[in-house]
């Protein structure tokens, strides 16, 4: 096992999230801590396997501690797509039981596997026989038709005696049919209370609690219950809540970096992706979120997301932003 993967710590972990929780994001995220445990977006099986899967699987050094979250509910590719995980160097392997879009329904990915136990628990064997790295399970606390205590301790139980002692379990049914995936992150309420009956029944089991967390004062509260806490929109719109996550949940005695520090260590990432060929709008866009509640924030996000497409020289819009940020 890797030294990075023996420091694994899942006290505190970023969300995978569609469109967002990218290389060039997760490569900014982890300016602002060292020490929270990020996740690519969800990729397919058949993306992997059937696509450019050294695209998807690319990454910083940089980004680690870093877990590539796997979507699909075939054992044998879920195997052969966790050792190209642990092949790139990726530190953990998660297998998507909580996503309620169409798409990934018709593909027997995503929430819909939370009716199907045994087939999670076959997954995560043949995932664990596969590597030497973590294999963990993210999840709903239920889906329509399948929403009782009992049906939950039966997913739960399975897939645990399958080898998966690390479950994040995103506080909320999923609806499968009639609501969006955005529907789905705000509609079906928030059940805490259930998670942590969940972790009450299952004291050896690592739980981690996703959904609704906005503080790391809300945070540290969670963390009296559970072994984890996983955020989602809020660090991605408001990413500079994680700029204290090291010293307030990690022990950490480095001192807290400002947003000015933050874009500031961007910068030469940003110009070798702009001398690699790419645009700076690719990562900029993860880093709207560092400007609120300051005055100047609203002309920070228009430099970097409005102006930015009639740039002739983008670093030097960089620049004007950065000034923006200069003391906070």
């Amino acid at each position: 096992m890797s030294l990075k993967t023996a420091l694994l710590a899942r006290r505190f972990s970023v969300a995978p999230m569609m469109d967002w929780t990218d290389r060039h994001c997760r490569f900014f995220l982890r300016l602002l801590s060292k020490h929270a445990l990020l996740y690519t977006e969800m990729v397919t099986t058949g993306a992997l396997l059937n696509g450019d899967h050294e695209r998807f699987l690319r990454h910083n050094e940089a980004e680690h501690p870093l877990a590539l979250q796997l979507g699909g509910s075939v054992p044998l590719d879920l195997a052969m797509c966790a050792r190209m995980a642990q092949d790139h160097g990726y530190d953990e392997v998660n297998l998507n039981v909580g996503c309620p879009s169409d798409r990934v329904q018709n593909n027997m990915i995503g929430a819909c596997l939370m009716g199907h136990p045994q087939l999670v628990a076959d997954c995560v064997k043949a995932m664990r026989d596969a590597v030497s790295i973590p294999v963990t399970v993210k999840h709903r606390i239920g889906i329509n038709g399948r929403d009782s205590y009992e049906q939950l301790c039966d997913f739960v139980g399975t897939v645990r005696d399958a080898g998966c002692t690390s479950f994040t379990v995103h506080a909320r049914i999923a609806i499968l049919e009639g609501l969006s995936p955005k529907e789905n992150r705000d509609i079906p309420p928030l059940r805490y209370d259930v998670a942590a009956r969940l972790k009450t029944d299952f004291p050896e089991l690592e739980i981690i609690l996703n959904g609704g967390i906005k503080t790391l004062e809300a945070c540290r509260e969670h963390l009296q219950t559970f072994d984890g806490v996983m955020l989602g929109r809020e660090a991605y719109h408001n990413p500079y809540v994680m700029a204290e996550v090291d010293q307030q949940l990690f022990g950490s005695t480095a001192p807290v970096i400002s947003r000015a520090e933050a874009l500031a260590q961007l910068r030469p990432y940003i110009a070798a992706h702009i001398d690699a060929g790419g645009s700076m709008h690719h990562i900029t866009r993860h880093v709207l979120g560092l400007g609120t509640g300051f005055p100047g924030a609203r002309k920070f996000r228009q430099l970097l997301s409005v102006d930015i497409h009639k740039a002739k020289e983008p670093l030097v819009l960089l620049d004007q932003a950065a000034e923006l940020l200069e003391g906070r």
